[in-house]
């Protein structure tokens, strides 16, 4: 079986809620956080599987459609690509916030479906994320779980608390 790291999108890998963009809608509005490519590139050095799982609900709510959103992936991977790095798969969940569907984090589907695909083994497994919905998705589907970032690092228990992903993913390939 193979090992993966699961990432949230926005706030791990590219800026969000900055003075420069508030939501990514159009591939303009990426901008690849400091340290991510490299991160991403550790982790698939290491052998880690590397997957996105993102909650889009601006797809629901109307404010991008799917097409702008495979745009803004495709812009995500080439700006990877710099970095010799490059994601696995991304799986999305593009229903609107309340809309209870299995697949929005904080419900592990995405998560689930990847491993199956994959044949991923969950326990040697992390899911990064930077809020509490991405650390309980990843704890409901069995992996370890990394919170990235201070937003939420005083209300959220994760096993392990790291400022950015580069240091993560020094942390989990002893790069540190």
């Amino acid at each position: 079986m193979n090992k993966a790291v699961f990432l949230d999108r926005d706030g791990v890998i590219n800026e969000v809620l900055t003075d420069r963009v508030k939501f990514v809608n159009t591939p303009e509005d990426f901008y690849l956080l400091e340290g991510a490519g490299e991160g991403v590139r550790l982790l698939q050095d290491a052998g880690y599987k590397i997957f996105v799982v993102t909650n889009q609900g601006g797809i629901g709510l109307g404010f991008m459609d799917e097409k702008m959103l495979h745009n803004v992936h495709d812009h995500m991977k080439e700006q990877l690509r710099y970095y010799d790095a490059h994601i696995d798969e991304i799986a999305y969940c593009p229903h609107k916030p309340h809309e209870n569907c299995p697949c929005r984090k904080p419900k592990p589907q995405m998560i689930h479906d990847l491993a199956r695909k994959w044949n991923i083994a969950l326990d040697k497994s992390y899911m990064i994320g930077d809020r509490e919905p991405d650390i309980i998705a990843g704890r409901e589907a069995g992996t370890k779980t990394i919170l990235v970032g201070t937003r939420d690092k005083e209300k959220v228990k994760a096993d392990f608390v790291f400022e950015d992903l580069l240091e993560a993913a020094k942390h989990l390939t002893d790069s540190h």
